[in-house]
């Protein structure tokens, strides 16, 4: 099965930055289409952007845009959410997920553990 983990959330300033990585194991991630998700405090899950196996990206939540960027490494079997400027409405739990139709990514077949992310004012 496709396993993964997320890493780099933590504790940050309004205004800093956090990269988030998340590494694929079971099978290469280049097989995948991944997405990013996140579900703050008493909100529901949002999709956040995702990047096709060959990589196109595509951000939905207007409120990060210009702000947060998706990339990946299949080499190392990583994707990445890189996010700037961070506010304190971003903090959540960020998800990483996998799918393998580009046009099903929001509904991702797979999921990560998460890994929280929280910003301070």
């Amino acid at each position: 099965q496709v396993l993964l983990v997320e890493s780099g959330g933590g504790l940050v300033q309004a205004g800093g930055s956090l990269r988030l990585s998340c590494a694929a194991s079971g099978v290469a991630s280049s097989t995948y289409h991944m997405g990013w998700f996140r579900q703050g405090p008493g909100k529901e899950r949002e999709f956040v952007g995702g990047i096709s196996r060959y990589g196109v990206t595509t951000i939905d939540a207007d409120s990060v845009k210009g702000r947060f960027t998706i990339s990946r490494d299949n080499a190392k079997n990583t994707v990445y959410l890189q996010m700037n400027n961070l506010k304190p409405e971003d903090t959540a739990v960020y998800y990483c997920a996998a799918h393998d139709r580009w046009s099903a990514i929001r509904t991702p077949a797979y999921w990560g553990q998460g890994t929280q992310v929280t910003v301070s004012s």
